[in-house]
């Protein structure tokens, strides 16, 4: 290895690691004889025992889980949620809100994120176009509906005051730097939100909604795609709030929102680009937070440094026009940056990842791991988790490395959702194809998409254990707790997205007719 050069690993690491390396170990090793120093992983509490007897990789048609372990389903697609509103199509994050403190009444955020080859059970083949796109645009978005546990069992609370739906034709403000700005043809609120994939939650009680994947349906519908891609916030306790678009986070392909505080108390937002060969960004407020300005803290969002991560000199680079002034070759407004964040990155030199997805904050030790899901581009099929150190959330400067990396040899593939307990224990779900890579065998020996358990200390540090398989052709999405973490909210994305005869689906869970994308309620912890 004395031959590879430091340039060389960095290089490595950004476009397929997983199909150079069989272990993060070796990664260690590699990174070692190359010169590159590795950050060492501070020791977290919590023995990073695992709480359940893991189960086997599973093709049943249901969502399989450990001993002692159950599943309510609480909402699946065309449920009445209240006030005259249907549960919307393809569920991802979800985000519970407690009332009154409680972990068994609450709120619960749910993403609705594409229609997909879901459209075969949406509408007959023969509904006029405006009419599929009316449909399509009602079931994206998102839903807001109250839940509640009683006699051991979760439920959908009917006739809700708080239920809602956020849709494609729901009219939304922007805030920040591109309000206003030529660069989104002048406009101060555009309409609606689709393509709504995580997010995250922020400090003062409010919904981070992301959109991700807005372009095919953009261009469809004859929408102005500069309008989408943008982190979304929703009130959910006010039912008549307006949803704000902050643009001071970026226009891109976002996964999701991972909220923190810098030493001195500026709000810190990560977040990935879900695309081949994208960008690792965070967000560093001007302002501070304070506690006691509740939800006029939403502003803290509206001023601040867009950063993007080059990996090979450790270091964030500010998609900034004062700050970075190369970026004045090709841009004339901070609000032209933002709204080109990709091409502002690229122009900047950021890092080409493999499809960077859910970037999630340590709850002890503040390190900050981001789901790398793959990139077929490189020979890249089972993807990694990458593990940045910084000395403080805001500042310009990181070391990261290799946690984990997915393949049969770890018995995972795919990371995509993570999601930490307070013990400081990860918590991955996976989104392997079902398509034609699948059929090839790919991901054969994982069957079903499922849901793994990675202590990040102890004997076990770094090993996947399985805690769930779900149905045929799904992706298990959206991790959430409730407060005291003995309930596991995940939602159940397309279930039989295979199927070409509606007569004959693929999948027919959860209800035994045809599939149904649902949010479920895992107790037993």
């Amino acid at each position: 290895m004395s031959d590879l050069t430091r340039r060389q690993f960095m290089t490595y690491l950004g476009v397929g690691t997983a199909a150079l390396i069989g272990t993060a170990t070796g990664v260690t090793r590699i990174a070692k004889a190359a010169g590159v120093e590795m950050p060492t992983a501070r020791t977290s509490k919590g023995s990073g025992r695992v709480p359940f007897r893991p189960i086997a990789p599973s093709d049943q048609d249901d969502l399989v889980l450990p001993k002692g372990f159950e599943y309510d389903v609480i909402a699946a697609w065309g449920d009445d949620i209240g006030n005259g509103e249907k549960f919307g199509y393809n569920c991802d994050l979800t985000v519970y809100f407690p009332i009154e403190k409680s972990s068994e009444h609450g709120l619960l955020w749910v993403n609705h994120e594409y229609t997909g080859n879901g459209k075969i059970f949406l509408y007959p083949p023969d509904t006029p176009e405006k009419e599929k796109h009316r449909i399509e645009q009602y079931n994206l978005g998102g839903s807001i509906i109250e839940i509640k546990k009683e006699n051991g069992q979760w439920r959908l609370v009917k006739n809700s005051r708080y239920a809602r739906r956020v849709t494609a034709n729901t009219m939304i403000d922007l805030t920040g730097p591109a309000r206003g700005d030529a660069a989104v043809g002048g406009v101060v609120e555009v309409e609606g939100t689709f393509a709504n994939c995580s997010g995250g939650r922020t400090l003062w009680d409010t919904v981070l909604s992301c959109e991700e994947n807005f372009q095919e349906d953009a261009k469809r519908w004859g929408r102005n795609e500069t309008h989408y891609g943008w982190v979304v916030e929703v009130d959910v306790f006010d039912p008549k709030s307006k949803p704000k678009k902050h643009t001071a986070l970026g226009r891109f392909s976002h996964e999701n929102a991972a909220m923190t505080l810098s030493k001195d108390g500026r709000l810190v937002v990560y977040m990935g680009d879900d695309a081949k060969d994208e960008h690792f960004y965070k967000f560093v407020s001007e302002g501070r937070f304070d506690p006691a300005k509740g939800k006029e803290n939403s502003r803290l969002l509206e001023r601040g440094t867009l950063y993007v991560a080059n990996l090979e000199k450790g270091k964030w680079l500010p998609l900034d026009l004062e700050k970075s002034p190369a970026l004045k070759s090709k841009f004339r407004t901070q609000g032209e940056v933002l709204v080109n964040a990709r091409e502002a990155a690229k122009l900047l030199g950021a890092t080409p990842l493999d499809r960077p997805e859910d970037v999630e904050v340590h709850p002890i030790d503040k390190s900050v791991y981001l789901a790398l899901t793959n990139n077929d581009r490189h020979g890249n099929y089972y993807g990694q988790i990458l593990r940045f150190v910084e000395e403080d959330p805001a500042s310009e400067h990181f070391t990261f490395e290799v946690f984990a990396v997915g393949g049969p040899q770890s018995g995972f593939a795919c990371p995509d959702n993570l999601l930490f307990d307070s013990k400081g224990n990860l918590w991955v779900f996976c989104d392997m194809s079902s398509d034609k890579l699948n059929k090839e065998g790919v991901y054969k020996p994982f069957k079903n998409n499922g849901g793994f358990f990675i202590p990040t200390n102890g004997p076990h540090k770094g090993e996947a254990f399985q805690f769930a398989s779900g149905p045929v052709q799904c992706e298990m999405t959206g991790p959430w707790w409730t407060p005291d973490e003995k309930t596991l909210f995940v939602a159940v994305q397309h279930p039989g997205e295979e199927t070409t005869d509606p007569a004959n689906p693929t999948s027919r869970w959860p209800r035994g007719d045809i599939p149904r994308p649902a949010v479920v309620a895992i107790r037993g912890f």
